[in-house]
């Protein structure tokens, strides 16, 4: 009697065990099913923002970026209702794009346009609509999908922004650019929903580091990484007539340093054993700061201790990379590093590779060589404005002092932000570029504010200097 009993539990178990894989396939979400039957925890989904602040062909590694970092979200198994895109997506098909629909992010890469969601796209990327979109506010975002970031107490969130940066802002290619302490505002808010468990952010930009410092507490389950510290400028790569060298018919920089860094480690690891301070440390090496001239420092931010935590938690994890084993070949490919360049230089490489190109007496030459002499010519009027705004302002012998001062370490870059965000969008709205070349000197802005400036004399000069400078047409 007790061998039936015993067969009886036994055919019952491995009846349970065969209808429980039917259901949900494998170990991890099996677990998963038991999990929600008892009600004892609610699973923690990721959610994801990724965003592209610039447009143009010329900036065209900035949402390269970006539908890479979406490709390796897919592939890893986070849904596309859970990632929210921001790209102005004017590049896949710009007459200037000689593969209509594709998107490369390096020089023998795949398609990374492909299946990307066309969340907010244009005008709708803008400040007002991805501070909307952080905090979940439906009402607040206006145009585009509608979607936002619905997470709750056990979610994680992953923030991936690329563009131009200068101390203290973020490029937006619609409307004002986003300040540190408008973004820090908005996470501050959201830590204090309760809306999510952890964060993860990652910025490529120039003078990224001033997004964060002496700004972003430790204590907001918050782990930031920057691709250049508070004074640097970050750098483009996979540039023409660089070391690896984009295709011949792409005169424009496929990706950013720290970018390509990141996501190419995450395209090859199992992400489910490689923490964050691993992938940290590796795109440290890569930008090799103590081999190159004028390379960036990659920084760490907020609550450190996150890093221990394994990529997988904020980006998925590709089943194909399950069984990665380093090799020489995949290893050596991440860490070596590709000729690079400074951000506010792309704009001039890729105009003069343009017109180098250009058959000699076409209509394209003439016209590669107006959009060269313009930017020359723009960049010239730039810098002819913001000396005379700081003189107008304090007297010529205060500009490389307004120039030139740099906080330490530790501290904001501005006391007075509200002065601050005036001074900057008012630039931008008078002498913005699409090569964003005026960004590199929102710290002198931040100067005047700290000394005192007041906002109605500095703005009468900034429209002023800006109008009578003789601009491009």
């Amino acid at each position: 009697m007790m061998c039936y009993y015993r067969l009886f539990v036994l055919l019952a178990l491995s009846s349970f065990v065969v209808e429980s894989r039917h259901l949900k396939g494998n170990s991890y979400e099996l677990s998963s099913f038991h999990r929600s039957r008892t009600n004892a925890t609610i699973e923690p989904k990721i959610w994801a923002v990724l965003v592209a602040g610039s447009n143009g062909f010329v900036n065209y590694r900035h949402q390269a970026d970006i539908c890479h970092a979406y490709q390796i979200l897919k592939n890893g198994g986070v849904e596309d209702e859970n990632i929210i895109v921001f790209m102005y997506d004017d590049i896949a098909f710009d007459i200037e794009n000689s593969r209509p629909g594709v998107i490369i992010n390096k020089p023998d890469g795949d398609n990374v346009y492909k299946g990307v969601p066309k969340d907010y796209t244009g005008e709708d990327v803008n400040v007002d609509n991805l501070l909307a979109a952080i905090l979940g506010n439906k009402t607040g975002v206006r145009g585009g999908s509608g979607k936002v970031v619905e997470s709750g107490p056990n979610d994680h969130i992953f923030i991936y922004y690329a563009d131009h940066g200068g101390a203290g802002i973020l490029g937006m290619p619609s409307g004002v650019d986003l300040t540190a302490k408008d973004l820090m505002n908005t996470l501050k808010k959201k830590h204090a929903a309760k809306s999510y468990k952890s964060m993860v952010i990652y910025v490529e930009a120039c003078e990224s580091g001033s997004i964060f410092e002496g700004l972003l507490p430790k204590n907001m389950n918050i782990y930031a990484i920057t691709a250049a510290n508070a004074n640097e400028s970050s750098w483009g790569t996979y540039c023409p007539g660089e070391f690896p060298s984009p295709p011949s018919d792409l005169d424009t920089c496929l990706g950013d340093l720290f970018s390509i860094s990141w996501m190419e480690d995450s395209d090859i690891h199992d992400l489910r054993k490689e923490t964050l301070d691993q992938q940290y440390q590796l795109v440290r090496r890569r930008t090799a700061v103590d081999d190159m001239v004028g390379a960036s420092h990659v920084m760490q931010y907020g609550n450190k201790t996150i890093a221990k935590q394994f990529v997988f938690n904020y980006m998925g994890a590709n089943p194909k990379n399950d069984y990665y084993s380093p090799s020489s070949d995949d290893d050596s490919s991440l860490t070596t590093t590709p000729s690079i360049v400074s951000q506010h230089d792309a704009t001039l490489l890729h105009f003069w590779h343009k017109f180098r190109n250009a058959p000699e007496g076409s209509p394209k030459k003439t016209e590669a060589h107006k959009q060269l002499m313009d930017e020359l010519s723009l960049r010239k009027h730039i810098d002819e404005s913001v000396n005379q705004i700081i003189s107008v302002v304090f007297g010529q012998e205060k500009v490389p002092e307004m120039l030139n001062t740099v906080q330490s370490a530790g501290n904001p870059l501005v006391h007075d932000w509200d002065c601050f965000k005036m001074l900057v969008n008012s630039f931008k709205k008078q002498c913005g570029s699409t090569s964003r070349y005026e960004m590199k000197y929102s710290r002198a802005f931040a100067n005047m504010c700290n000394a005192g400036v007041h906002i109605n004399h500095a703005t009468l000069a900034i429209t002023q200097a800006c109008s009578t400078n003789s601009p491009p047409p």
